[in-house]
């Protein structure tokens, strides 16, 4: 049943689509920025060790609102330093939109941005290839981590970048969402696609657990609309449909058994709540913080 769909990840200009849909229809921005402002900038003012220049690396930055806001937090918590920022983004169209975001910003003059337009496991690669000895004192990985074969080599290698008092920031759906009860139901009938993991901060910390790596977890409330994903045809509900279930045209390819099971999974109380005729999704985010190894 499954071969018979295809990944939305394969379709660039689908997946960004589905991307904006989901960012108009969720309050994950606004989580995280609360997230930002609240909680990060409490755990930013210990990077750096006084240190008059810092090291920041982004994985999966897309169009770089959030990446920012954090830039801008790093700066109220260590006023005067300088920044390399190396932003690691694999799909052309995010990489412009973040440039243009920089282009308008007359508050970034203490950061250079190096813009590479490959993946994290490219990434690594061209940063064992020059044999870069420098080390990072913030790294983060936000809503990324999906879309890498192993998960746990990534958060390794990276976390052996950090510099003394560095942090590494992970953010992805919680295990408790929505979400997190889709894949658990569903994964075996999606795309089976290298590129494509579904995976949760509960994977995340089980792993670090058994590894015994110490974190901070942090849970992030967030939500979505999801009411137009029950109107047959609607297009910005289909959107969504391939946005929540990682498959390209589900309404239009998807079994009609697979897909009333996930429009029924959908509207169950374990995914969303339902008032006043609106569908809302459970789209809670948990944020890990991880020290140097």
């Amino acid at each position: 049943m499954a071969n018979t769909l295809k990944s939305l990840v394969c379709d660039d200009s689908r997946y960004q689509k589905s991307f904006q849909m989901f960012r108009e229809r969720s309050s994950e921005n606004e989580c995280m920025r609360e997230f930002i402002h609240n909680v990060l900038r409490h755990v930013l003012s210990s990077v750096g060790n006084g240190k008059s220049h810092l090291n920041v690396i982004g994985l999966g930055s897309g169009s770089g609102e959030i990446d920012l806001e954090m830039l801008s937090t790093l700066r109220m918590k260590h006023p005067g330093v300088t920044v390399d920022n190396e932003v690691v983004e694999p799909s052309s169209q995010q990489l412009h939109n973040y440039k243009v975001l920089v282009s308008k910003n007359r508050d970034l003059d203490h950061v250079k941005f190096t813009w590479n337009k490959m993946t994290a496991l490219e990434f690594e690669e061209h940063w064992k290839e020059k044999k870069t000895t420098t080390k990072a004192d913030f790294i983060h990985m936000i809503q990324m981590l999906y879309y890498v074969k192993d998960p746990e080599a990534t958060i390794d290698f990276f976390q052996s970048l950090l510099d003394n008092n560095g942090k590494l920031l992970i953010i992805l759906v919680s295990g408790e969402s929505g979400w997190g009860k889709l894949w658990n139901t569903y994964r075996h009938l999606y795309c089976n696609n290298e590129v494509s993991q579904f995976v949760t901060t509960g994977d995340i910390k089980r792993l670090l657990d058994s590894k015994g790596v110490s974190y901070q977890s942090y849970e992030l409330p967030s939500q979505m609309d999801i009411t137009e994903c029950f109107t047959e045809g609607d297009e910005q509900g289909e959107l969504l449909l391939d946005f929540l279930t990682e498959v390209l045209d589900f309404s239009k390819t998807a079994p009609p058994e697979l897909k009333e099971g996930v429009l029924n999974l959908l509207r169950h109380p374990d995914c969303s709540t339902e008032s006043d005729g609106k569908v809302v999704f459970n789209n809670n985010l948990e944020a890990i913080v991880i020290d140097q190894k």
